[in-house]
């Protein structure tokens, strides 16, 4: 699962993480040729943003504090802080949407500074930083922008909030608007991890937020809405063809069905197609062969 980049220092650090998540042995002899090449690219200058913050929780891994201590000031002058966040932000990225890029090497530097030892200078405090931003760009479902950066996040923020957790303390989220609305969330520890939600009638309003008590809290606002595309935007082109037979026994209706991807996009990403029968017909187990052997072509567009 390469989401950032695609060379031979990413894989080897991929690859090397996996082995020492499994078991741990930083000794191994294929992990220590492994750590080798990954130090090297590190002395040979190596500046990719996503493939530093994926070293620094290898290396992190396997306990290297010289490394992290190296990887971790050459990211930290690297690092965005706005608002009391801290993130990385790809070379090349734009305002338009959430990067999952940028979610996963950050998400990668918070791992790496949770493990243990800690780093001198980036603690805790630092860490707050970082999941401060994730907390931003999580949706309002608990995932992020695709599949590898929420595997990614969520391990970041389940360690995080292993660190910080405290068996004491309550906190009362109080939500007010100026047309009345007084909502107040409770948070103890015995309903800590139930999700609570309310309704905000105002729309668009102005809401107030203040908590109050001992203990680490998220509140998110969630906004819907729909957007027409534009007119000339059109991602696929879907034709279809119906033949009927109905000079057989059982008589047949064969439906086919044919997809072109043009898009703006080089490749599509995943692509689901989904066609209903009609309503008294059943499938001719034989036509789902031939969409099997048709796979590799759907997947070519």
């Amino acid at each position: 699962m390469k989401g950032g980049v695609s060379d031979d220092v990413s894989l080897t650090a991929y690859i090397v993480a996996a082995m020492l998540e499994l078991d741990g042995v930083a000794s191994d002899p294929v992990v220590q040729s492994g750590l080798k090449c990954l130090t090297d690219a590190v002395t040979g200058g190596f500046d990719n943003l996503y493939t530093t913050a994926l070293m620094l929780y290898t290396f992190s891994l396997a306990g290297d504090q010289e490394m992290r201590s190296k990887l971790i000031t050459i990211l930290d002058q690297k690092a965005k802080k706005d608002g009391g966040t801290i993130y990385w932000e790809r070379v090349g990225s734009t305002d338009q949407g959430l990067d999952s890029v940028e979610v996963e090497m950050t998400s990668y530097v918070l791992l790496a500074l949770l493990i243990s030892p800690p780093i001198k200078g980036f603690s805790l405090d630092y860490t707050s930083g970082i999941v401060r931003w994730l907390a931003q760009q999580q949706n309002p479902f608990g995932g992020f922008s695709s599949t590898q950066d929420t595997v990614v996040a969520l391990q970041a923020l389940a360690k995080y909030a292993a660190a910080t957790y405290g068996p004491q303390g309550t906190t009362t989220v109080t939500v007010t608007s100026l047309g009345g609305l007084r909502k107040e969330f409770t948070v103890t520890q015995s309903n800590r991890l139930l999700y609570q939600e309310e309704k905000l009638r105002e729309v668009s309003g102005e809401y107030t937020i203040r908590a109050r008590g001992r203990s680490c809290v998220l509140a998110q606002i969630s906004m819907y809405y729909n957007i027409p595309p534009p007119e000339d935007f059109s991602a696929f082109i879907i034709t279809k063809s119906v033949k009927a037979n109905c000079t057989l026994s059982r008589p047949q209706l064969q439906l086919d069905v044919a997809v072109r991807y043009h898009g703006r996009r080089a490749e599509t990403n995943m692509v689901i197609i989904n066609i209903k029968l009609l309503s008294g017909y059943l499938l001719d187990q034989s036509s789902l062969q031939l969409v099997t052997s048709l796979f590799d072509c759907f997947y070519m567009f």
